[in-house]
């Protein structure tokens, strides 16, 4: 007899555990997020423009790009006015190397 409430005690106790889980997300449903925090924080200047490396080897026109986490300037060279990099005589997509133009020391704003 004793026994046997002490087993009916224990069942009622995990029925209300897992009662509680299953009504928790419909009383405080998760939120839904629109993009994740994964990528890189980039900021892509529209628009394209001639671009000159700070060494002098190359000037020619493309995207300029700023990375947001160290403030670092990149060129990705289009070779023409497009937004984006094409080569008409190839048939397959050419790929943009960027190279550094500038810093933004972002820590100074700190000061």
């Amino acid at each position: 007899m004793r026994i046997d409430a002490f087993v009916k005690t224990l069942l009622l106790i995990i029925a209300a555990s897992l009662v509680s889980i299953a009504i928790r997300p419909l009383i405080s449903p998760g939120s839904a997020l629109a993009q994740s925090g994964e990528g890189y924080p980039l900021y892509i200047e529209p628009g394209t423009y001639m671009l000159r490396a700070p060494d002098g080897s190359q000037q020619v026109y493309g995207k300029v790009v700023v990375d947001l986490r160290n403030g670092k300037v990149w060129g990705f060279p289009t070779t023409t006015q497009d937004p984006y990099p094409s080569n008409p005589v190839s048939n397959t997509p050419p790929t943009s190397r960027p190279f550094l133009l500038a810093r933004y020391a972002f820590r100074d704003t700190d000061k």
